[in-house]
């Protein structure tokens, strides 16, 4: 199943906790060993199937979590335990859940799904007790920026999910209107017993709507389109606050990034509305917690233009609530800086009886890529309302920023798969990708240092042994420069890779090359073939030898074969008949099979069949046997910079 790409503005932006905040599955699961045969399709998602450690030597909890790349978190007691439980949405119309364990351990959260009870969100999602039952009922997104509404007919211990409506409405039958790119929130503001909802926009003013009836379904009055006079405008030059950066001018880099923002030292405001001229915003999110302990709800504003979360205190009282105080950055004492569009959620993380604050760091209207792998930060409350940060990435997994592309191949000739994965481009210079090395040690992953290549973005690797001098060498796809060739001139188990030709192969349109070396003729010598932006496949067969291959372009559209965008071809023997078969990642369209339904020497590739594997947009296919079972095991790159792993049957 494909997901649509959610904000297009948003999509390009794309430390360790402590023991005691470390949140992951139950453990390392236990390495599968099963009868099925080499070339039988793995079917089971699995998060921790074996130990991957960082450079600091520390495992991760999450390995293959999956990356984030825009994380909404909201923390909440959904099965009535006295603890809290995570939901986080990554990807359109699917919401992560990770149960709070109730007994103690190195790892307190549980991940159980990776779309929480089947149900569609659409671009946004919230927890609330819509209908005053005590349980959580749920709003969410209905296409194109309206509401629906999800009622809990469960329990407070066990929810139930049905759909009462899929647009909610206002006393006068008009469906309620919330930018799809807008995450509201619920709250009782005025301790009246009824919800109220709020509604951010991108002028950056707040509705408010109170509902009037609950059963079957709420029903909204408007109270007003401005609430408390409150009005954000672009921070930059507040005191704390970075300057705004300069995005890096990478041709087709932004081709989905609002990278047009406000000039520097634009104030915020919450009273004065005179300047209504100036409504400089993307997407907002906000959410509403009685940080300070007196009985009312406060605000704080997550922006797009906003390097950091913006505080309002209500210094009112519980049914008389006044937010007119001056926003400011939040923590107030040590505020959290990002690049922008900060997604709030409180509770109490640390069973300390106060409220912790963890964000999801989407990217904004700051360069992409300073949180493209730091992207979750959590703050624990300290005394005197203080807040320290702990964490800049919550859930502790591999996450290479955006667009991971891995590759399972023996790069130090010791017998067993090793792991390298490559981005589009790196958080720390952005004028190249970069790439991640796993060393495959006894089963287990260890961070290595990882071959150096030319500059460029990105990185699409290609293992094989091209000069049949018994070593892997490399052919590098890239953004732009078409394929580079590597030979590799280092010692067994020691490879050094040695740039041969940096335009070795040209695509005839297109870019984003992914080169793919196999033997599709059976004829002794390796074949190429080449996805890349389009969607087609381009094929080049060996006109040379298996030691001196000379690749003769035959097709840019070989077989007939499209897949709509960011084509990324793989060979396995699918079906297991002798010839290998062809399975091909996308942009949108997940990964499809493409069977062989000629012989080995001449292959005739059919029409395509969607796999049946819920994975990223930009899928990257990568199969294997990494925990050395002998059966096939499949890793998956995409947009939001993680791995996905997929075993058994």
């Amino acid at each position: 199943m494909h997901r649509s790409r959610p904000f297009p503005f948003l999509f390009l932006l794309f430390g360790a906790l402590p023991a005691t905040f470390l949140a992951g599955c139950a453990g390392t699961e236990p390495r599968a060993r099963t009868e099925r045969a080499a070339g039988e399709m793995p079917a089971r998602r699995m998060i921790a199937p074996f130990e991957v450690y960082k450079a600091s030597g520390d495992a991760y909890a999450y390995p293959f979590l999956g990356g984030f790349n825009m994380p909404r978190p909201q923390l909440l007691d959904i099965d009535a335990d006295g603890d809290n439980d995570l939901f986080v949405q990554e990807h359109p119309n699917a919401i992560m859940f990770f149960e709070r364990n109730d007994t103690q351990g190195p790892l307190l959260w549980t991940w159980r799904s990776d779309k929480y009870a089947g149900l569609d969100v659409g671009e946004w999602y919230r927890f609330a007790d819509m209908d005053g039952d005590g349980d959580f009922d749920l709003l969410a997104e209905q296409p194109f920026s309206h509401m629906r509404y999800y009622e809990n007919v469960g329990t407070p211990l066990r929810a139930d999910f049905v759909q009462t409506v899929d647009t909610l409405r206002d006393v006068a039958g008009e469906p309620v209107f919330s930018d799809r790119q807008n995450i509201p929130n619920v709250t009782d503001i005025d301790c009246d017993g009824l919800p109220d909802l709020f509604i951010g926009r991108i002028d950056g003013t707040v509705m408010r709507y109170e509902a009037v009836e609950t059963e079957p379904a709420p029903v909204f009055q408007l109270v007003t389109e401005n609430f408390e006079d409150i009005r954000i405008v672009a921070q930059f030059g507040q005191p704390g606050m970075p300057a705004p950066a300069a995005l890096p001018n990478i041709p087709g880099a932004n081709d989905d990034f609002m990278n047009e923002g406000p000039s520097p030292g634009r104030d915020i405001f919450a009273e004065d509305t005179q300047n209504r001229s100036d409504p400089l915003h993307g997407a907002n999110t906000m959410t509403f917690a009685d940080i300070d302990g007196d009985n009312d709800q406060d605000l704080f504003w997550g922006d797009f233009f906003e390097p950091g979360l913006l505080y309002i205190e209500n210094t009112g009282a519980c049914a008389r609530p006044r937010l007119r105080t001056t926003p400011v950055p939040f923590p107030v004492d040590d505020p959290l800086q990002s690049s922008g569009y900060n997604a709030p959620s409180f509770g109490d993380l640390d069973a300390d009886g106060d409220m912790d604050l963890l964000a999801g760091v989407l990217g904004g209207a700051f360069n992409p890529n300073r949180t493209a792998q730091s992207n979750l930060y959590m703050y624990e409350q300290l005394p005197e309302e203080r807040f320290a940060l702990r964490t800049t990435r919550f859930m502790d997994q591999i996450d290479v920023g955006s667009e991971s592309y891995p590759v399972l191949v023996d790069l130090d000739a010791d017998g067993d798969e090793d792991l390298l994965v490559s981005n589009k481009i790196s958080s720390e210079d952005g004028r190249t990708a970069s790439l991640a090395y796993f060393e495959n040690v006894d089963g287990a992953y260890h961070t290595g240092e990882a071959p150096a290549f030319f500059s460029a973005y990105h990185y699409a690797p290609a293992f094989a042994d091209l000069d049949a001098d018994g070593d892997h060498d490399l052919l590098l796809g890239t953004w732009n420069d078409g394929i580079a060739w590597y030979r590799n001139e280092g010692a067994p188990g020691a490879p050094h890779f040695v740039l041969q030709q940096r335009g070795f192969i040209r695509l005839t349109r297109g870019s984003h090359t992914t080169p793919a070396l196999v033997d599709i003729d059976n004829d002794g010598d390796l074949d190429l073939f080449v996805g890349e932006t389009s969607g087609t496949i381009n094929f080049y067969r060996n006109a040379g030898t298996a030691s001196a291959p000379v690749f003769e372009f035959v097709s840019d559209e070989y077989a007939g074969i499209d897949v709509g965008r960011r084509s990324v071809p793989t060979f396995i023997d699918a079906d297991r008949d002798g010839d290998l078969d062809m399975i091909v990642g996308s942009e949108h369209e997940g990964l499809l099979l493409f069977r062989n339904r000629g012989d080995r020497t001449t292959p005739l590739f059919g029409e395509s069949e969607p796999l049946p594997y819920d994975v990223p947009e930009a899928a990257v296919p990568s199969f294997g046997d990494p925990d050395g079972d002998g059966a096939l095991e499949l890793m998956v790159g995409g947009y939001s910079g993680g791995l996905l792993y997929f075993d058994g049957p």
